[in-house]
């Protein structure tokens, strides 16, 4: 509900558009000069054989948004400061420049996994204004279209870093951190980390027996790190408000996230884009 709440707010906030009365033939054009020269070549996130890079849509943005209203704190339990807990180095809130710069630039344990370690993306809301631009000055095509949009995304500052993927091959450990638009700076906001705790070799005895105990030493060493929860056996709060920095363990993973942060992006971008959508010069 937050989330409608602040997108409604934005609705109601926003100014109208007034423009001055043009002429018929005033030369309109949808791609200015911020728009460095439209082609249908190559495709820097179809064509490239980078293959550490890929674009993905950024399809719902409310994918991670679970508005599920209020957290309970643990009878005689602490609330907890949950924006000070990090996963292998990466906090909440870093911007991309610092984690990449922590695993792309140093050597550490976890490094870039093989393919498509950075996925770029444009806020769907951004993505809207400009397919209406680039068909509005006759890009139709749908390959065509498609660079047309990253091409002005990329070229206004649109097109950002929306997922970092990294992996420890030798330990079965993955690591994906999720980032906000540059409508707030491109800032983690959710850290998934993952492990083969569950991996059952066989149906032997033996393999059951061997996961119970990685299920337990595995948890083990997240109290010795995070302390005992302080919502149900399983989850580390900041506050009642689910918005807030909280993380959950499971079996074989880690979800840190700050489910606000997402909330506050999705709405900033969706202003941004509507106080921008370059509207035909309607004149009456």
């Amino acid at each position: 509900m937050l989330l409608k709440h602040i997108l409604f707010l934005c609705l109601l906030t926003l100014p109208m558009y007034v423009g001055t009365a043009r002429a018929a033939d005033d030369g309109f054009e949808f791609m200015d000069d911020a728009y460095s020269g439209y082609d249908d070549g190559a495709d820097a996130f179809m064509d490239s054989n980078n293959t550490d890079i890929t674009y993905s849509d950024s399809g719902d943005d409310n994918e991670f948004i679970t508005d599920s209203g209020n957290t309970t704190l643990n009878d005689g339990a602490s609330l907890i400061n949950v924006a000070n807990f990090d996963i292998a180095g990466i906090m909440l809130g870093m911007n991309f420049e610092d984690v990449y710069n922590l695993y792309h630039e140093h050597n550490n344990l976890y490094a870039p996994r093989k393919r498509n370690s950075l996925v770029y993306t444009i806020p769907t809301d951004w993505k809207y204004n400009l397919d209406y631009e680039c068909r509005q000055s006759g890009v139709v095509q749908p390959n065509k279209l498609e660079k047309c949009i990253r091409s002005l995304a990329q070229n206004r500052g649109l097109l950002y870093v929306s997922e970092i993927h990294l992996e420890r091959v030798k330990t079965g450990e993955k690591i994906d951190v999720f980032l906000t638009s540059n409508a707030t700076d491109n800032v983690v906001y959710r850290i998934v980390y993952s492990n083969d705790v569950e991996k059952l070799e066989g149906n032997n005895p033996k393999f059951a027996d061997q996961r119970d105990k990685r299920r337990l030493a595995f948890w083990k060493n997240v109290v010795a790190k995070y302390g005992t929860p302080n919502s149900g056996v399983d989850t580390w709060i900041t506050s009642t408000n689910s918005y807030d920095p909280k993380m959950t363990a499971y079996y074989d993973s880690l979800d840190l996230m700050n489910l606000g942060q997402q909330a506050t992006d999705i709405a900033a971008a969706a202003e941004q884009s509507r106080e921008n959508f370059r509207a035909k010069p309607y004149a009456f």
